[in-house]
Formats: structure tokens, sequence, C-alpha cells
């Protein structure tokens, strides 16, 4: 009787062990994602240079987000729209 109670009580633990390996493991996913979306490299459209997404100067213009290296490409882009 005392074998069973046992066999119970350590299956009950490994059970909340294993559910918690599992939350942790799909974070580090989730996690290792948001990473790599940063360090994916766009194009410049004023100067053709491709930077990383999480340093671009990113600015939406008529519903769409442009990425650029620098401040002084996206107002040149701006100029460019515009006149």
């Amino acid at each position: 009787m005392y074998r069973l109670l046992l066999v119970v009580g350590l299956l009950v633990i490994l059970y909340f062990l294993a559910r918690r390996a599992i939350r942790e493991l799909s974070g580090w996913k989730g996690q290792a994602q948001a990473l790599a979306s940063k360090n994916q490299m766009v194009q410049d459209p004023v100067c053709r240079m491709y930077v990383p997404r999480g340093s671009a100067v990113a600015e939406s213009i008529g519903g769409q987000t442009y990425y650029f290296c620098s401040r002084d490409c996206a107002q040149a882009f701006q100029k460019q729209l515009s006149g």
C-alpha cells in the first residue's frame, strides 16, 4: 500500500516538473523568434544599404512601415514622395 502511494506521489511530482520544463522551452522559443526578427536585415529604400531591423530608423508612411539607415535617409525619402 505504501509503495503505491509513493509511486503515485512520484508520478505527480514528475508530471509537474515535465509541465514546467515544457513551458520554459516554449518561452525560450518565443524569445529566440523575437531576437531573430530584430536581427533581420532590411534594405534602406534610399541608399540601398542593409541594416539590422532592431537598429534601423522606422517610419510609417502611407500606412506602410519603411526602415532607414539614418534620419537623413528617412527625410530624403519623404521629400521624394512629396515632391
